[in-house]
């Protein structure tokens, strides 16, 4: 870039160029020059050679030219300066560059020639100087003389490119000039007007200043007006080098701080407009969210997001939102208003993704979900759970489960209120005498009903499968007898000939179905007296509609029916055994309580201990322990389950349960199948029935794996021998002293040992007379030491 103030070039200046480019064409069209000497100019090349100076000075106006020297530039000196595109020019030919001491006399001799003559208007003479200024930081440095030779015809003509003897000087005022063009453009770009100056330009003169050790200054003027992008350069070298400055923008972020949001005012108008943009968005209204964005990412890089937005955003979310709740719960029905909750909940996680900041979602969520759910999770239950459940309204119900699921608790409210409908629902079709024809078809509709909403709506959830269950047994039990009879009698209704209301497959899925009800009745002697009778009028009159629906009816009751045998161990005459508490079935502790009061109805002052680790079931096909029927009866239930899930279901220790699965999913006869399949059960596995299961034998025992004896087992069966013969030791002494009456030690210690079969310590031996001795069986000789009498 020139100087802030060039002055125009005189008459010998635009002489001295001309004869330049006369002497950059000579250069061009020189064929002589060799190959090897050439060297392509490039771009840099081009970049750091910019500019060919041509100068004159005069001491006044009378006095003739003086001779011009590369080192007399005075600050009175003009400049003029041209650039030089070589590309333009001289092409791409090459050029012997020489910075060597010899270049450098010949041009010094070259210039005081051409200073020395007289008539420098002289057309026979060839004076061409040339003086080749470096273009560096927009400023002309003082340039050496340089001069194409006048050489004869074919010889090479050489430029030669000298550095400068003295460092340039700024001109006058150009720090304050420029200083001044710099405070423009920035005060132009705050105010969003046009700027009168190249960027290019703009960003120029900072380097100049900074290569001329005006950094400090330029940053201390900068601080009450920042603009980054054109004090780049400033950036990058003077404030990076010293560590203790922030940078640009951190300067800059600091001083809008302190001087523009800092001030309380500003700060808290600032903030009620962009709350009051988002409650106008959340009412309905468009607002421009760009500018929402753009404010709250400036608050965010100010960092007083947090403590001047966050928290009062929060505060006024809240209040809105109890206030809309308790509003719209009276308004509104259930279904639209669960739909109400789920649209809010979708509009501020957008409001995050948009414009607010990502530390504002959870607490955010939280509130909605406190506010428009939490606080009304029964009311809602009650106004409008059972509407939902009458009408089968499956995404109603989908979307209040998905919705409870979110709020802490919500769950655990829903499957009461379940229990709840289930059993007031059930209760009016059984306790009702008027609907007894249609008592079991009713039933089985509700059942695929409850069945249909788990499955669906609930997403499966074991705990509302257990709890439908549960309520099933309550309500169809409340009547007693008349449920099992009315069950019997609708079997019967669809086994007897004529009866063509269904296939043979959908007459198999109606009695599963039936059997499903039937496992939830108490009175099932009951329905075993009705059921025998219709049976044997259907056989006997030939009103059978099909033998194998027969058949696989009574199938499905010797499968469903539990026969409890019990051994009676007492205690004393069997080994102990470690009581261990499970989960049964309820049919089988039914079977257990019936037992119970027989038992205990017959023999008073009696107690039974159920041990559990030595019971075992059995099938026509299938014989198995009892933790390995725990486990099998769950499939009855569900298709898969893992082995957490069948741990909290039985109640089987850790151990134990491993074992267990190990001996049907790993062993020969493998009922269960095991998801991964490895030799030992994980955690993690999950299993299933084994529908592809063969086996040539009818019964079919399937053996408990043995668990290795740890160390501690081994210590306790050694303790347990040792204390049993103490015992024998004991009734051996006493019944050697109750025969003999008295006896040295010697004579007993004798005859003990012929009456045991086991060996025996002299020093235990001598414990145990001691130990009879303090319990008064027999005593010392009080003239005799070392002989016993009996005591009797």
């Amino acid at each position: 870039l020139p100087s802030p103030h060039p002055p125009p070039p005189s008459q010998e200046a635009r002489t001295a160029a001309t004869t330049t480019a006369a002497a950059a064409s000579d250069v061009k069209h020189d064929a002589s020059i060799t190959p090897s000497k050439k060297r392509k100019i490039n771009s840099s090349d081009r970049d750091d050679i910019e500019a060919i100076s041509s100068s004159s000075s005069s001491s006044s106006s009378s006095s003739p030219p003086k001779s011009l020297h590369s080192s007399s530039f005075s600050s009175s000196s003009q400049h003029v300066q041209k650039k030089l595109r070589f590309e333009d020019s001289v092409g791409f030919i090459g050029l012997d560059v020489k910075m060597t001491e010899e270049a450098a006399a010949a041009a010094a001799a070259a210039s005081c020639s051409s200073s020395s003559s007289s008539n420098h208007n002289n057309k026979g003479k060839n004076n061409n100087n040339v003086f080749l200024g470096h273009h560096a930081n927009g400023l002309t440095k003082s340039a050496a003389s340089n001069t194409f030779s006048s050489s004869k015809p074919g010889a090479a003509k050489k430029l030669v490119i000298k550095n400068f003897k003295e460092k340039p000087k700024l001109p006058e005022n150009y720090t304050h000039e420029t200083w001044q063009k710099l405070k423009e453009a920035v005060e132009a770009i705050q105010n969003s007007t046009s700027i009168k100056y190249n960027l290019e330009e703009l960003y120029q003169a900072v380097e100049n200043l900074c290569s001329h050790k005006i950094s400090a200054k330029l940053y201390k003027q900068l601080r009450a007006i920042m603009i980054r992008s054109i004090f780049l350069f400033l950036d990058r070298t003077y404030v990076l080098q010293n560590s203790m400055l922030p940078s640009i923008w951190d300067m800059g972020l600091e001083l809008f701080r302190f001087y523009i949001i800092s001030d309380l005012k500003v700060q808290s108008k600032t903030i009620d407009g962009i709350l009051l943009l988002i409650e106008r968005e959340r009412s309905g209204e468009a607002i421009d969210r760009s500018l929402l964005r753009s404010l709250l990412s400036m608050l965010s890089d100010l960092q007083i997001y947090q403590d001047s937005f966050e928290q009062r955003f929060l505060e006024e979310t809240n209040c809105l939102y109890a206030a809309e709740g308790q509003r719209l719960m009276q308004e509104r029905e259930v279904p639209e208003y669960l739909h109400h909750v789920n649209k809010r909940l979708e509009e501020e996680a957008d409001r995050v993704i948009t414009y607010l900041d990502q530390s504002t979602q959870k607490p955010l969520i939280a509130t909605i979900e406190k506010q428009l759910l939490g606080e009304h999770l029964t009311t809602m239950l009650q106004k409008g759970l059972t509407h939902l459940l009458d009408g089968n309204r499956i995404q109603d119900l989908s979307l209040l489960y998905q919705l409870f699921g979110r709020v802490r608790g919500g769950v655990q409210v829903l499957l009461q209120h379940w229990i709840e409908y289930i059993k007031a629902f059930g209760s009016t079709i059984v306790i009702n005498p008027e609907k007894d024809k249609t008592m079991v078809q009713e039933l089985l509709d509700f059942k695929d009903k409850v069945d249909h909403i788990i499955d669906i709506c609930f997403m499966k959830n074991e705990k509302f499968v257990n709890a439908m269950k549960e309520a099933f047994e309550t309500f169809i039990n409340k009547r007693p007898n008349k449920p099992a009879e009315l069950i019997a009698k609708h079997v019967d209704s669809k086994l007897r000939a004529g009866n063509k209301e269904a296939t043979d497959e959908e007459l198999e899925k109606m009695l599963d179905k039936i059997m499903i009800i039937f496992r939830f009745i108490y009175g099932k002697d009951v329905f075993e007296a009705f059921y025998k009778k219709d049976l044997a009028k259907r056989l006997l009159v030939g009103k059978s509609a099909s033998v194998d629906a027969e058949k696989s009816m009574l199938s499905k009751l010797k499968h469903g029916n539990i026969e409890l045998t019990v051994n009676i161990l007492t205690m004393g005459y069997w080994p102990t055994y470690v009581p261990m508490e499970v989960h049964m079935p309820p049919e089988m502790v039914r079977l257990q309580e019936i037992f119970k009061t027989f038992y205990l109805g017959k023999h008073s002052g009696r107690k039974l201990q159920w041990q559990s680790t030595l019971g075992h079931c059995g099938r026509k096909e299938l014989h198995v322990s009892l933790f390995q029927t725990l486990v099998l009866l769950m499939f009855n239930e569900g298709e898969e389950f893992s082995l957490e899930e069948i741990k909290l279901a039985t109640g089987i220790e850790d151990s134990e349960l491993r074992r267990t699965l190990q001996s049907l999913a790993c062993g020969k006869a493998r009922v269960l199948t095991k998801v991964p399949k490895s030799k030992d059960v994980e955690d993690g596995d999950k299993f299933s029935c084994n529908d592809d299961f063969r086996h040539k034998l009818y019964r079919i025992k399937i053996n408990q794996i043995q668990m290795k004896e740890t160390v501690e087992e081994q210590a306790s069966t050694t303790e347990r021998v040792f204390q049993d013969r103490q015992y024998q030791i004991d009734a051996a002494i006493v019944r050697i002293m109750k025969m003999r009456k008295t006896l040295t030690h010697n004579l007993l210690v004798s005859e003990v040992y012929n009456q045991l079969k086991f060996p025996v310590k002299p020093a235990d031996l001598k414990k145990r007379i001691e130990s009879l001795i303090d319990r008064d069986y027999m005593e010392r000789d009080k003239e005799n030491p070392n002989q016993y009498n009996y005591v009797a």
